[in-house]
């Protein structure tokens, strides 16, 4: 058996605690109960690896989410600049067109 420490938040704690107190258990037992009937199933297993993947990615992951949403980011700036630079030169060209010659 490998023993690790687990950091879980307060109130949980709290509430796992007294689970275990009301029936003499120790929390670890009461942890490893839940985890156990937790992950039970294989469909459960299924579904917390893809809510922590979707939650939480993996290093890689979540580095390539992030390129990814900084390169959209920064095609749309440069989609927005040339528009306004489009529109600048066709109010330019509008002035010119308009403006009275000699």
């Amino acid at each position: 058996m490998v023993s690790s420490t687990v950091s879980l938040p307060a109130k949980w704690e709290r509430f796992l605690k007294q689970l275990a107190e009301d029936h003499q258990m120790d929390l670890d037992s009461v942890v490893s109960e839940l985890c156990a009937w937790a992950f039970s199933n294989a469909e459960g297993k299924k579904q917390f690896e893809a809510w922590i993947d979707n939650a939480y990615p993996a290093k890689g992951e979540a580095e390539d989410k992030e390129r990814t949403a900084n390169e959209e980011i920064s095609e749309a700036e440069e989609e927005a600049e040339e528009e306004s630079e489009e529109e600048a030169h066709e109010d330019r060209d509008y002035s010119e067109d308009r403006e009275v010659k000699p």
